[in-house]
């Protein structure tokens, strides 16, 4: 059953509800912080993965009525969730599951440098002239930066907690399952958003919280640029997890039997802001690792690479402006994470799936996360489990 940690409204701020009764506090107190800007509409809400951000706390939802904080989005801009139910079955797939594997990875660049040799999408794309209105205002977003590596890198994964999974459904049906957002330009346009706030507030010594809570209100200089650059990243994510997925399903064809892919695909964000209306109010909402959960909406929260994933459909709960929580969430930090766990460790939490087993990939190690048993108990009154999904193959950058 949900249990929800409330922190009452103070002088300087708005109440503060969260989905669980584990939170550290420090995490309360950069809840607190976010909850004390004059703009926050009716509450802060924290979901059962949430854990110390940058800023703002990872796994919070932040409605604002006239203000967006560009650190509370992130630089990872549209990360999210991408999966499609296969006609396949378990049987259909080999025992060995190596090959598999490295032809999914031959196929997708991985890591941090990720990128294709040559772009991806035509030079009189929609994305590209998109991506060119912007620059033209303000072209110390890509100060150093390759001019078509945007282009370059659409479709490749990236590193940290993004993966490709194949998993099994409670029926033994295969299904693809991927986790990355918008790159290195989703990067650039991120920190120099961020900035741009922060160094208006520094130079006019506005007083903040955190230094990392500078905010563009609606009708100031860069507000509207802010919000055209982030849907633009917002719409390119969703594009790198479609040509991903595209690219999986053309290496699975190349080794498995003909399939099909069902109708349910579902391709959601967890770290974005939009305008929504919320008892009757239009107000912005930023969810900074969290999905958007509203009555009968599909989504994903998956677990970590040798746990249970699961889709879900949302229950619209206005408590908790329809969102939901986006995975497991950390317990530790990567450094503490490398110094706790062995590459042995890693072997015996990740046994019977097809993965990374490396010092590599330590910090992404199973026992850095919550169980996501406990994290999905919490909100049962926020979604519903349609399926559950175990991981048989997972790559990682």
């Amino acid at each position: 059953m949900p249990v929800i940690t409330q922190l009452k409204a103070t002088k300087q701020g708005k109440p503060v509800k969260i989905w669980t009764d584990e939170v550290d506090a420090q995490t309360l107190e950069q809840m607190r912080k976010v909850a004390s800007l004059p703009f926050i509409y009716k509450h802060v809400t924290g979901m059962p993965d949430i854990h110390l951000g940058k800023g703002a706390t990872i796994g919070s939802v932040i409605a604002t009525t006239d203000a967006i904080i560009p650190a509370a989005v992130g630089v990872d801009i549209g990360c999210g969730m991408n999966a499609v139910r296969l006609s396949l079955k378990a049987s259909d797939l080999p025992d060995n599951l190596h090959a598999v594997r490295t032809s999914i990875e031959q196929r997708i660049p991985l890591g941090t440098g990720g990128t294709h040799k040559e772009a991806q999408i035509a030079e009189n794309s929609p994305v590209v002239t998109g991506l060119r209105h912007i620059l033209h205002k303000h072209p110390d977003i890509v100060r150093n930066m390759r001019a078509d590596k945007f282009a370059c890198q659409l479709g490749t994964l990236g590193a940290g907690n993004h993966f490709i999974e194949l998993c099994l459904d409670e029926n033994n049906d295969v299904w693809v399952m991927l986790h990355s957002g918008s790159r290195g330009i989703g990067n650039r346009i991120g920190q120099y958003f961020i900035q741009l706030p922060r160094k208006d507030m520094e130079r006019q010594q506005v007083h903040l919280p955190d230094r990392d809570l500078g905010y563009l209100k609606e009708g100031s200089e860069y507000f509207d640029d802010y919000v055209q650059a982030v849907v633009w990243a917002q719409d390119y994510a969703m594009r790198n997890r479609e040509h991903m997925m595209n690219a999986v399903l053309i290496a699975l064809r190349s080794g498995l039997k003909p399939f099909t892919v069902t109708e349910e695909a579902i391709n959601c964000h967890h770290n974005f802001v939009e305008q929504e209306l919320h008892d009757g109010n239009q107000v912005w909402v930023t969810r900074k690792g969290a999905i958007r959960a509203r009555s009968q909406e599909l989504g994903i929260i998956p677990g970590s690479m040798g746990a249970k994933s699961y889709i879900i459909r949302g229950k619209g709960n206005p408590e908790s402006f329809c969102s939901c929580a986006h995975g497991a969430g950390r317990t530790m930090s990567r450094t503490a994470a490398k110094k706790a766990f062995s590459v042995r460790d890693l072997e015996d939490q990740t046994q019977g799936i097809e993965c990374r087993k490396d010092k590599g990939v330590l910090d992404e190690i199973p026992g850095a996360y919550k169980n996501i048993d406990k994290v999905m108990a919490l909100q049962d009154d926020l979604v519903e489990v349609v399926h559950t999904l175990r991981q048989i193959v997972n790559i990682k950058g």
